[in-house]
């Protein structure tokens, strides 16, 4: 829970997003995420170590740049769903539906009164 709970604060920027979405183009050098986005050069280095560290991009060396890459295809399948769904209309407003709280507090619930296990 804790491993996913640091990756959701991980991409919990807006400007790390945006450096995920430009990686999803495909492998890039932080001067070409410097101008891809417009930002300081310090700030795009301090976004991709966060990213590194929540293992959402790995870096590799070559010659005196490092190449900048998604870790692999569930962070770019987890950024294309989360902006699907930011961009969903509003459902209808109705019954929420049972959360696992609320299971779990209707389950016990269930079992003291009747004895039994739903």
């Amino acid at each position: 829970m804790r491993a996913a709970a640091e990756l959701f604060k991980a991409l919990s920027s807006p400007a790390r997003l945006r450096l995920l979405i430009e990686l999803q183009r495909g492998p890039a050098c932080v001067h070409e995420l410097v101008q891809a986005l417009g930002v300081s050069q310090s700030l795009v280095s301090q976004h991709l170590r966060v990213l590194r560290g929540a293992k959402l991009v790995s870096g590799d060396r070559r010659g005196k740049e490092i190449v900048y890459t998604l870790k692999d295809t569930h962070v770019s399948h987890l950024i294309t769903d989360a902006l699907a769904h930011a961009h969903e209309p509003a459902a209808p407003a109705g019954p929420e539906p049972a959360g696992p709280d609320q299971r779990l507090h209707s389950t016990a619930a269930h079992t003291t009164t009747t004895g039994a296990h739903p």
